[in-house]
């Protein structure tokens, strides 16, 4: 796959090299010469040029590369005007990141493919940390669903997984599983083995290091660990 993203700030750079670390062709381009500086060795290809100018706009690959990335946010007109000369030069595959409400309507009416919110989404995964206390990992359903992926709590390690009330009490639905099993190697030393149980075992007991992946709402997830610290 052949990336091109326009902006290398923070959140530019930083997809720049986690693209290009999983075997992709990244070009990036910026208007500010220590952003260059920071990734040319990383990445492919830079350019230092203004894409808010439709003349350099059109010198870029735009269609040679299989999507085209506008990762910027802190200039909100000039991330609206970037957009717009795309969708004029018909650029075929367009994301664009949003800082805001308002920045995420404007963009929807230009019909991309997809609007990126990382600053929302890392705001609502460290709500959930907060309140859960605990590492998690989401996606959002809809406004009030979410797939949460957590650390099994300590309050239900060493029950069996049949016999937790996660829908009958807190309408959770338990996804799937990734049970640490250990087995012997050759010399008969017992190593860990991360096994995702897609099926849930009846058997199978809860213990520390298990990734449980739930279905629920906000709500049920904040009542699940709530009454997991005052004892089920």
């Amino acid at each position: 796959m052949r990336y091109l993203i326009l902006g290398l700030g923070i959140y530019g750079s930083n997809l720049a090299r986690d693209l290009t670390d999983a075997g992709a062709e990244v070009i990036g381009v910026d208007n500010c010469q220590a952003n260059i500086e920071a990734v040319k060795d990383y990445i492919s290809t830079v350019y230092l040029i203004d894409v808010t100018e439709e003349s350099a706009l059109t010198m870029l690959p735009l269609n040679n590369v299989d999507l085209v990335i506008v990762t910027i946010g802190e200039n909100f007109g000039a991330s609206i005007k970037v957009v717009a000369m795309l969708k004029k030069l018909k650029v075929k595959h367009i994301y664009a990141r949003a800082i805001d409400t308002i920045h995420e309507a404007i963009l929807e009416g230009f019909h991309i493919d997809r609007i990126i919110t990382p600053e929302q989404r890392a705001a609502r995964d460290l709500t959930f940390e907060l309140g859960l206390g605990t590492h998690v990992q989401t996606l959002a359903i809809d406004p009030d669903t979410y797939v949460l992926k957590f650390a099994a709590p300590k309050g239900i390690w060493g029950n069996r997984y049949a016999e937790i009330p996660f829908q009958k009490d807190y309408g959770l639905t338990l996804i799937t599983i990734t049970h640490t099993i250990y087995k012997r190697n050759l010399l008969g030393i017992k190593q860990p083995t991360s096994e995702t149980a897609t099926t849930i075992d009846p058997g199978l007991t809860a213990q520390e290091g298990d990734q449980l992946v739930c279905l629920g709402s906000r709500s049920s997830f904040f009542s699940f660990f709530k009454a997991l610290n005052e004892g089920i």
